[in-house]
């Protein structure tokens, strides 16, 4: 027995050292992961091994990283075009926001168009009859990126949907994450690749179900038609999206871009897509059309990634926050933040300006769920505003900035989106447009509970003595 519990602490110490000094993590994310060691020695690596590895990593995006940078020889010219409106504006609370676009220029090689037009959607009904109606009326291509796609009523429909245009001869390409939960029978995709409609799968496990990298996962949300009509969002294919399960209503945001954008959303697709398939196809003007957009919104696709150390989607966060004369209005059904954001909504909301974060009144991962309340009450004596959503389960991931400029896309306000996931956030850069993405926050306070240090305190003594341990190991979820 003594030789057990020996070989396990060295077991344990060993696991501990490959954290710490080839793993390379920051130091709050390796100390959750060696307090995990400690209350679960051996059993704790093997899940870090699940969720937490990142071993190979530079060899797994070396050919992405090469990728990303095709396709970017605007970003010089567009560098210089901040620069001279900066000069020319006098109107610092304009300067602030070219300051965002330089910023994600430079880091995130982050482009902007200027010519769009925007519908926005906060429920599954008019978001896929939208979605179904910009299929039905592509004529050369369709490329279509979900984190999943589910073998289910809306999906089915989807998929035949796909199939059909694949008749006609449009290209269509679906490309969806192998996490093992996300993973249909080879039944299901069959027509539509009889059709000629072509599939690739991000990082698959063995076998198509077998998979243990639950990190590096492809959680955005993309479609793309003939090159001038994008939608990106929060929105998966699925029934669970138009409130057909146990959660019921889905109340979440995504957006239908018409103009440059478009293009923008396309070669992320491209980038993605020639990762994840060995049917490469070569970004030309056909992917590329002329949009004649004739809308004045403009836009910035950001994205972020575990291929890319610096945070991007996270840091766009922060710099329009840091924005902020006005009000700061969060959404994110998780909401596990790390330092820097917690600081910066501190400061906003210490400074007078407006936070108001929502979150869900109901869990769907229950120890995030949690974790969620632990954070929100950090913030509540600093003045932050922080709600719970009780019609349904709200799942948008928004952000609106003085209802002046608005983020909309698949990233989360936690750590997994931060550094874990593959993410694309739209940034909107137009009063309009973020005015109603703002009433439409506005509207769903009416469906509210307000979060305050008394109600905290109310929570089921199970929750109270479970919330302090789901919080240690936040950095991790």
């Amino acid at each position: 027995m003594d030789l057990i519990f020996l070989a396990i602490a060295i077991l344990n110490i060993c696991f501990g050292i490959s954290i710490v000094f080839f793993e390379r993590k920051t130091p709050e994310i390796a100390l959750a992961w060696l307090t995990l060691l400690v209350f679960i020695p051996v059993l704790g690596f093997l899940v870090y091994i699940a969720f937490g590895q990142n071993f190979y990593r530079a060899r797994l995006f070396k050919v992405k990283e090469e990728d990303d940078r095709k396709g970017q020889e605007l970003v010089a010219g567009q560098l210089t075009e901040v620069a001279r409106l900066e000069k020319v504006s006098g109107d610092e609370r304009e300067n602030r926001f070219l300051r965002v676009i330089r910023m994600l220029l430079v880091s995130n090689r982050a482009l902007v168009s200027d010519n769009n037009t925007i519908e926005i959607y906060t429920n599954g009904h008019d978001k896929f009859r939208a979605l179904f109606s910009a299929i039905e009326q592509a004529k050369d291509f369709v490329h279509v990126e979900y984190y999943y796609i589910s073998a289910d009523g809306l999906g089915t429909e989807m998929a035949a949907l796909l199939t059909r245009k694949a008749k006609e001869g449009v290209e269509v390409r679906v490309l969806v994450d192998g996490l093992p939960f996300s993973v249909v029978p080879p039944s299901f995709w069959k027509p539509f690749l009889d059709a000629g409609g072509k599939k690739a799968v991000f990082f698959p496990g063995l076998l198509g179900f077998i998979n243990f990298r639950f990190n590096n996962r492809n959680h955005r949300k993309i479609v793309v038609i003939d090159g001038k009509t994008a939608f990106c969002g929060g929105f998966n294919v699925g029934d669970e999206y138009v409130g057909k399960r146990e959660l019921g209503f889905w109340r979440d945001t995504h957006v239908k871009i018409d103009g440059d954008a478009a293009h923008l959303l396309e070669l992320r697709f491209f980038m993605d897509w020639n990762f994840a398939s060995e049917d490469h196809y070569e970004l030309s003007s056909r992917y590329l059309p002329k949009t004649n957009g004739t809308g004045s919104a403009a836009v910035q696709i950001v994205s972020s990634g575990p291929d890319n150390q610096h945070n991007q989607i996270k840091l766009a966060y922060l710099q329009l926050i840091n924005t902020a004369s006005e009000s700061v209005y969060i959404q994110t059904p998780y909401f596990v933040p790390d330092a820097s954001l917690i600081d910066a909504l501190r400061m906003a909301a210490q400074s007078g300006i407006d936070v108001k974060i929502m979150i869900p009144c109901k869990p769907d991962h229950p120890i995030v769920y949690t974790v969620n309340h632990a954070w929100i009450r950090d913030l509540l004596d600093a003045g932050v505003k922080a709600y719970t959503y009780d019609d349904g389960f709200i799942h948008a991931k928004t952000l609106v900035i003085d209802g002046v400029v608005a983020s909309v896309g698949s990233a989360n306000w936690d750590i997994r989106s931060f550094k874990l996931n593959f993410e694309t956030n739209a940034l909107i850069y137009n009063p309009g447009y973020a005015k109603k993405l703002k009433e439409i926050f506005e509207d769903d306070l009416t469906h509210c509970t307000g979060i305050t240090p008394e109600s905290y305190e109310k929570r089921p003594l199970l929750e109270k003595i479970w919330g302090p341990i789901a919080r240690l190991f936040s950095p991790v979820l």
